[in-house]
């Protein structure tokens, strides 16, 4: 058992017995428990301890951490072995950066080519339905994956999805926010209308609206979280209360 964590997870159990490959499934299952936050930023990966809880060898757990190491969700170190990835404010706003440069531009090709959205429609239903913050956290990952996932370039989809697993350090990660920021943090409610608002202009195939209303927010999601400068947090509690102020 991993020392100071909870009792061994069914998704973990369930996950390493559900694929045909070993080391994927054990991939998956740990993947899992970072994307969720059970296993935090800086928590130490354990071969030991992950197959003891996984009930495999130490062989596929290896290999499944050199693969999230190379997808950017964990972090090897040559003495100390294997942790969960920490992100410190810059490295955030430069994965934010690559997500603002490809996902609107994706979100557009998807847009013209008449997707289908009917499995982002169900994504949402099921963020909105969720019990806790884990399950709204990985149906809104399904629903931005299906955001670019029709955009017709398969790299492109990887590279997406390699960022947005990476962002999910970012939300799960403990950030130091400025207080007086707080009460003017969206609640999920918030952030849930405005994934609708999003997914009604890409319905209503308006490619320029559906680009524009994700840019603002994942801009406003990373300037909440890392603003670059104290400047930029006073800027953006300015902007933040007449954002709102419009919202509502």
């Amino acid at each position: 058992m991993i020392p100071d964590s909870p009792p061994r997870s069914a998704f973990l159990t369930g996950a390493a017995g559900a694929l045909p490959s070993r080391t994927v499934a054990v991939l998956e299952a740990i993947k899992h428990a970072i994307l969720v936050g059970e296993l935090k930023s800086g928590r130490p990966l354990v071969e030991t301890d992950l197959a003891a809880v996984l009930g495999v060898s130490k062989t596929p757990v290896r290999e499944a951490l050199k693969t999230l190491a190379g997808a950017g969700l964990v972090t090897m170190h040559p003495y100390k072995g294997a942790v969960v990835r920490t992100l410190d404010d810059q490295q955030a706003r430069h994965i934010y950066d690559l997500r603002l440069l490809l996902e609107p531009e994706a979100l557009g090709r998807v847009v013209t080519a008449r997707y289908d959205w009917t499995n982002a429609h169900h994504a949402l239903d099921r963020a909105d339905a969720s019990a806790d913050q884990a399950e709204r956290s990985l149906a809104n990952r399904d629903f931005h994956h299906e955001l670019y996932a029709g955009c017709g370039n398969p790299l492109l989809v990887r590279m997406l999805d390699d960022l947005r697993d990476q962002t999910a350090l970012v939300s799960a990660a403990a950030w130091r926010q400025d207080p007086t920021l707080l009460p003017l943090v969206p609640s999920w409610e918030h952030e849930a209308a405005e994934h609708r608002s999003i997914l009604n202009a890409a319905r209503d195939d308006d490619c320029d609206r559906a680009a524009y209303l994700l840019t603002a927010h994942i801009t406003s999601f990373v300037q909440r979280n890392c603003p670059a400068t104290p400047e930029a947090a006073s800027r953006l509690r300015v902007g933040l209360g007449e954002e709102i102020e419009n919202y509502g």
